[in-house]
């Protein structure tokens, strides 16, 4: 974390220094010798941070690089903060820079004063840093880095010596894995066995590794255990120690004095005729493998080779070939984890009746891990198991060390490996889910744009910031730290989550960092310096806002007071006037207090669902804001004000309500000159009812996603040529005034799209416009309204749209009969047909619709039969009747299994009904 802190700094001192020289003045030396420095010690950082838990010394440095980071921080955004607010030109421009040096004269000679004191610091720190170089630098850099590779090892091998005492769940992965190894192959063949620390990889592939029948089938055997520190040559001896112990004859000679090609020959030939299987245990990178592929002859003698890896690259990287297989291990079922957690703890099968209440909810906080309910089974084991309350106090606690019994430190070094792993800029990105409450469902654009805005996210000529936090994401994801919960049917990531237990680590990890304080609605004890706020449960008891004086970020998940405009105005107050995010999410704020936009710095303000009607014309203050979200409040209008915000990237607002269907009703009036936004890349929900915003947003360039309601039919033309202009375009919604009226789309301007993959039109059409169907990444289209009739087959010309995922059509089709072609929408697998009004009669044509695996029929009332040619869609999953004709609702819910239409349908595993009762669907599966 220091490295990822300092790391940031460097960028920022860097740009300070190329921008602001005549703002610096005589501080300009000081801030280049800190910089100097700073740089100077980060290449160390990375190494001392993998050290620092097994050398007091050193941690006590890197704690001390780490607080004049955040401390050199505070005093460069304090500076900017008074002296770079900008003036206007003219005569009023020189008489606001007057008033604001003789305002800031005593600020100016506090900063400088600071910034002298933190170079000293900086100064006796590096002298540390140098003697700590020469301790730990390249004379014994290979000692050091082995003993790491050591503890490593020391730290997995506890970890399977606790899962091998009672293993559960294991004997289908272990026969899954002997059979992939033992098919009939003749070729080498690679097996990965991938997921996150802590699942009982290494314990799994060491059973099949240990299996009679895996033993005999081989003449060669070697456990190679790679961990984070390889180092190519100790990894080759080693592999050449097992091979000729396994066959009781001395190492030749020669080969300590062999480099490392000859080391890879020697391998080679002893290898060359024998059917081998080689375990690579804990594999980090796909480096190490294909140094280490590079040894491992393949002459048709069916040997194999199993790694296992936390990261998902890493297995598929060694899974090229087509006999390879990657196996993803799975947490344990709720079964198999109560039989672990139950031989853990109770030596038995069976858990005391006055315990299984709270047993199950502690289970369940394992979420299957198997190394994370060994622990706590241990715990728990030591536990009186007579007093219910001691194991309350375990379950409030979870995974915290309440107990001090160091029970789960084995657990946490084992986790903290994926830690130390990690890029600089990506342990900064995982502390910041320290924030999020226990099992919160992370919305994916949400954590992109908060690590945008607190400078996470590195900056690359060429990519959108939201595109490099977005592969920040799915790194983290590859590497087995946060599991992937909602992903569209394009293949679109919605919602992310953390273990649990990994949670826990993570927060303790930003604990020791001073990263993160989470106020839980009980007195909560602030640090003296809190620089990210995450308040679980806001009450209104007054605190010490003294420490708030960094404060970076604060988000509220819940309430237990109301949080009231008089109380934010009290807080903002205390001090915190460096904020960068300011998420007030479900408050019951009536309005903005006047001290938020006194906060400079803010560049995230988040104010969805509070009852604010109005957005005042100070907002024109907030120079550096980049996100405004406004959605589901009352606000109609946006201020004039607005178009002064040129940092400006997200700007949602829209009323509450069930935008799934329809969004027409919902939005917000556009400001004059909201084209002059030229940094905005996600525009939702505006009214465009005149021709001037319509051409006012051709001018946003940047645009990534545009939503725009109340658009006149007439100005059709006009949004063609805006949208022309729009070549960045990934999502976009169109609604037009009136339900009845046109969108005419119907001439020759054809935009060009080219990245477009979700687009929803509310409107009616003539047909389906040509550049719609030009679409090549379209992979969702909802129309709504749109008055399609039958001779003109305008549903059927939306099959050859090559990369379409999901169709919805909503009011769209005035027909009697549809009929699916052979041949069309080749890669849909999600179809919803709704409200059809006069329907009856719907056919599917063999090799139409080839991967559809949903099809919900819904409000089609005048349907009396089921599709016909339904047994076509053989790769179906999903049928679902929604408040269809009471002929065929009956019918379906009384099929007799011999009739014909059970045999239609018999091949799909899942058929629903439903009526909508009470706000919901009511459903009954078959």
């Amino acid at each position: 974390m220091a490295e990822s802190v300092v790391g940031f700094l460097i960028n920022q001192l860097s740009t300070l220094l190329a921008q602001e020289t005549t703002l610096l003045g005589r501080l300009k030396p000081d801030v280049q010798f800190i910089k100097d420095e700073l740089s100077s010690m980060k290449a160390f950082l990375r190494e001392a941070e993998a050290k620092e838990d097994n050398d007091s010394q050193l941690q006590e440095w890197v704690k001390q690089v780490r607080e004049v980071a955040y401390d050199t921080e505070d005093v460069l955004d304090d500076f900017t903060f008074r002296f770079d607010h900008g003036c206007a030109d003219g005569f009023c421009g020189q008489v606001e820079k007057i008033y604001n040096s003789i305002k800031n004269l005593k600020a100016s000679h506090r900063i400088s004063l600071e910034i002298k004191e933190i170079k000293a610091r900086v100064g006796e720190i590096s002298a540390r840093h140098q003697r700590y170089q020469s301790l730990y630098g390249t004379q014994e850099r290979a000692f050091s880095t082995s003993r790491q590779a050591n503890a490593d090892f020391d730290i997995r091998a506890q970890s399977l010596f606790i899962e091998e005492a009672q293993l559960v769940g294991i004997d289908k992965p272990k026969a899954d894995l002997i059979s992939k190894i033992l098919d009939d192959h003749s070729q080498l063949k690679v097996v990965s066995v991938v997921g996150m620390g802590g699942l009982g990889k290494t314990t799994l592939v060491k059973k099949v590794y240990d299996d009679t029948a895996v033993k005999k089938q081989f003449q060669s055997h070697a456990w190679i255990t790679v961990s984070q520190n390889f180092q190519f040559n100790i990894i080759i001896k080693d592999l050449i120690q097992q091979l000729y112990n396994e066959i009781k004859q001395p190492i030749p000679p020669q080969v300590e004095s062999m480099n490392v090609i000859m080391l890879s020959e020697f391998v080679k030939d002893f290898l060359r005729e024998r059917r081998y299987i080689l375990v690579l245990d804990d594999m980090w990178s796909i480096d190490a493998w294909e140094a280490i592929k590079c040894v491992l002859p393949d002459y048709n003698t069916a040997s194999s080779v199993v790694l296992t890896t936390r990261i998902a690259d890493v297995a598929s990287a060694s899974c090229l070939g087509s006999l390879d297989f990657v196996y993803k291990m799975k947490p344990l079922s709720d079964k198999e984890s109560w039989t672990l957690f139950c031989n853990r703890t109770f030596q038995s099968n069976d858990c005391p009746p006055n315990l299984e209440e709270v047993s199950k909810k502690i289970m369940k906080k394992c979420e299957g891990l198997p190394l994370a309910i060994v622990a706590m089974g241990g715990l728990l084991a030591l536990k009186d198991k007579g007093k219910t309350d001691e194991w309350e106090i375990i379950l409030r606690g979870f995974g915290s060390e309440a107990d001090g019994s160091g029970k789960f430190d084995k657990i946490r070094k084992v986790l903290f490996l994926s830690y130390n792993d990690l890029p600089h800029n990506l342990k900064s990105c995982l502390l910041y889910l320290s924030i999020y409450p226990e099992n919160y469902s992370i919305i994916v654009d949400d954590i992109l744009v908060k690590w945008i805005a607190l400078g996470f996210v590195e900056r690359k000529e060429g990519m959108a910031s939201t595109d490099i936090a977005m592969k920040y994401l799915k790194e983290l994801i590859n590497r087995s730290l946060i599991q992937a919960q909602q992903i569209r049917e394009d293949g679109k990531l919605q919602r992310c989550g953390v273990h649990d237990f990994l949670r826990e680590v993570i927060i303790s990890k930003s604990k020791e960092q001073s990263f993160t304080t989470i106020a839980t609605g009980y007195y909560t004890r602030w640090p003296d310096k809190v620089r990210h706020l995450a308040i679980h449960k806001f009450t209104d008891n007054p605190q010490d806002f003294g420490s708030l004086k960094c404060l970076r970020f604060v988000e509220i998940f819940g309430y237990e007071d109301p949080l009231t405009t008089s109380f934010l105005s009290k807080f903002l107050r205390g001090g915190p006037m460096l904020l960068k995010v300011l998420d007030l999410d479900g408050a019951e704020l009536d309005n903005i207090p006047k001290e938020v936009f006194k906060l400079f710095q803010l560049k995230c303000l988040g104010l969805c669902r509070t009852k604010i009607k109005i957005i005042p014309k100070s907002i024109r203050k907030l120079k550096n804001l980049e996100v405004l979200a406004l959605m589901e409040t009352s606000i109609k209008e946006l201020p004039v004000e607005i178009v002064k915000l040129r940092k400006l990237r997200s700007l949602s607002l829209g009323g509450s309500g069930d935008y799934s269907n329809n969004f027409a009703a919902w939005g917000g009036k556009s400001p004059d000159g909201i084209g002059k936004l030229l940094s905005l890349e996600d525009l939702n929900i505006i009214e465009a009812d005149s021709d001037k915003t319509v051409r006012e947003i051709g001018k946003l360039m940047q645009l990534r996603r545009l939503s725009i309601t109340k658009l006149r039919g007439k100005d059709g033309k006009e949004l063609l040529s805006s949208l022309l202009r729009l070549t960045n375009l990934q999502e976009l919604c169109i609604s037009c005034f009136k339900e009845d009226e046109t969108l005419d789309f119907q001439h020759s301007i054809s935009p060009k799209l080219g990245f477009l993959t979700l687009l929803w039109l509310n409107g009616r059409l003539e047909r389906v416009p040509q550049w719609v169907i030009s679409l090549q990444s379209l992979s969702i289209l909802r129309l709504y309204n749109s008055g399609f009739r039958e001779d003109e087959n305008a549903i059927g010309s939306l099959g050859c749209l090559p990369s379409l995922v999901i169709l919805g059509l909503i009011f769209a089709y005035d027909g009697e009969t549809l009929c699916f072609k052979n041949g069309g929408f080749r890669k849909l697998q999600t179809l919803e047909l709704m409200q059809f009004k006069r329907l009856k009669w719907m056919r599917v044509e063999e090799e139409s619709l080839p991967s559809l695996k949903k099809l919900n029929l819904v409000g089609c009332k005048l349907m009396q039969e089921l599709p016909s040619g339904i047994q076509n869609l053989t790769t179906l999953q999903c049928l679902g009747f929604y408040d269809m004709s009471d002929e065929l609702m009956q019918r379906v819910q009384n099929l007799d299994k011999q009739s014909e239409d059970y045999q239609t349908i018999a091949h799909i595993p899942e058929v629903c009904t439903g009526y909508w009762i009470d706000g919901r669907w009511e459903k009954k599966f078959l």
